[in-house]
């Protein structure tokens, strides 16, 4: 199994879809890295030469911010939203969506599960 940058990509996939199991490469970004390495995007993972290897972590290390950096940087982000009290770092501190989403309705995953507000009594009528 190749290691790139600190991550084992699956050796029966190609070049192109091995790389995308690296946070922060997907479809797109993996096609160029393999163009700018010289490579051959239909090659599987497990025919490359330590040379690919070793051409593929240049590119990726000179040209893009993958791993934990990009996690690290992330999370930055998202704390001086917060620290600056704008509008969507108070919703990232609430847990609610960001981006605009109805709450009313819908929206569980950033909420949670429901929570229920109380149960209904029966109502006694005359006897």
């Amino acid at each position: 199994m190749p290691r790139i940058v600190g991550v084992d990509i699956p050796k029966q996939k190609t070049v192109e879809i091995a790389l995308t199991s690296i946070f922060g490469i997907g479809r797109k970004v993996a096609r160029d890295i393999s163009e700018k390495a010289g490579i051959k995007s239909s090659i599987r993972a497990k025919d490359l030469t330590e040379d690919e290897v070793a051409k593929i972590t240049t590119v990726i290390q000179k040209d893009y911010m993958v791993e934990g950096d990009l996690r690290r940087d992330r999370t930055q982000n998202i704390k001086r939203l917060m620290n600056i009290g704008c509008y969507r770092g108070l919703r990232h501190r609430r847990g609610l969506p960001v981006r605009g989403q109805r709450t009313h309705t819908n929206a569980r995953t950033r909420k949670g599960p429901g929570q229920s507000v109380g149960s209904k009594r029966k109502k006694k009528g005359p006897r």
